[in-house]
């Protein structure tokens, strides 16, 4: 059940609906250029939330479909082009969504109106995604549990080009239903029956905070099986600080799209000790802002420097190549590369020029187009 969810938006989830309608609005401008550079190719996107619930929450804030929406109508080229389908399976918040749609300025600008589905999320939904080629799509799946929630679900909506997924992972539940056998079928349909037991195992005698590695590194490997060539968690702490509550975790087969969202969790991430976020929103962090005397002297920069040093040592290699290659699945921006890359350069255990005009960059820059040789 999930009264109450909406009574009042949290600081929590004003950080999650932001999340979700920044990466929304630079998904959508890079869906749009591509589609301008290819006009004989269809010219329609979409939008699409399983579990929308009301649009607002008792004390009037807008949930993600209202900002999404208001994104949508701030640009004439989405306007004409976006598609837009809102499902819950609680009447009264589709007629309550429906109402606060309808209030929203200009909406009668959309050239396709949104639709209103009140469908139970489960293998039906699943099944007919899977047999139906899907305009770019941007999908968020915000269950107030983890009933719906499914690999198979996942996998059919970003198997086409330009699909991408945000989904709300209830992890206080989930870690509760890992041993628990009356719910194994939805348990797992989150991890797969094998990598289930796998879990099941490697959490007897654990501590709380090695289950949850555990879990959330197990769901993401199962993700990657399943399709997502790209998966990242962002982690939210109770209004405590005290324990995981849940995780929005981002999925892709596109790089730039992961990078994008890195870059969005990067600057919401409620901690960042020495140019290198959390990944995780804590109201404890945010209400102590001062900074520990180990804050101020740790240097998680060092470990990428080891990390570059020993893999590239000898070699040549582009940037971007570099980037993309060595910064999934950890926790550094393009800039932490750069800032780390112009201290090497300075201490001359790496040369570099630009790969286009040859030339070796200016003191304290380092651009994209930069080839980098390693010491051996």
């Amino acid at each position: 059940m999930n009264d109450g969810f909406f009574q009042e938006q949290r600081e929590q989830s004003l950080i999650k609906a932001r999340i979700v309608s920044k990466y929304f609005s630079a998904w959508a401008n890079v869906i749009l250029a591509t589609q301008k550079r290819y006009p004989q190719h269809p010219q329609k996107m979409a939008y699409i939330d399983l579990f929308a619930g009301p649009g607002r929450y008792d004390d009037q804030s807008k949930s993600t479909p209202l900002l999404v929406l208001e994104t949508i109508l701030a640009n004439p080229d989405l306007t004409n082009r976006m598609v837009t389908l809102f499902n819950d399976k609680d009447t009264s918040n589709i007629e309550s969504l429906k109402t606060a749609i309808s209030q929203l300025g200009g909406i009668e600008e959309l050239k396709y109106a949104p639709t209103f589905y009140n469908e139970e999320v489960g293998d039906k939904i699943a099944k007919m995604f899977s047999g139906m080629q899907i305009v770019p799509t941007f999908f968020f799946v915000d269950p107030w549990g983890y009933k719906g929630l499914s690999l198979n679900l996942v996998s059919s909506i970003i198997k086409d080009w330009g699909c991408d997924c945000v989904f709300f992972f209830n992890y206080n539940r989930v870690n509760m239903g890992v041993n628990n056998d009356v719910i194994r079928q939805h348990m797992a349909s989150l991890f797969g029956n094998e990598q289930l037991d796998v879990v099941r195992q490697e959490c007897r005698n654990k501590s709380p905070e090695e289950r949850e590695i555990i879990v959330v590194q197990a769901l993401c490997e199962a993700l990657r099986n399943n399709g997502s060539h790209y998966v990242l968690p962002f982690r939210f702490k109770n209004d405590e600080g005290t324990r995981t509550s849940h995780h929005l975790i981002f999925l892709s087969k596109s790089f730039r799209g992961y990078d994008i969202m890195k870059e969005i969790m990067f600057k919401e991430s409620s901690e960042n000790i020495g140019g290198v976020a959390s990944f995780e929103y804590n109201p404890r962090d945010v209400r102590f802002k001062q900074g520990s005397l180990f804050d101020m002297l740790s240097r998680p920069l060092d470990d990428l420097q080891g990390m570059l040093l020993q893999q590239y040592a000898g070699n040549t290699i582009d940037f971007n190549r570099l980037y993309e290659v060595h910064s999934v699945d950890k926790p550094y921006i393009r800039k932490n590369y750069k800032e780390v890359l112009i201290a090497l350069l300075e201490d001359r255990k790496i040369t570099a020029v630009n790969a286009k005009t040859c030339k070796p960059p200016r003191k304290g820059t380092f651009s994209d187009d930069m080839r980098i040789t390693f010491g051996g």
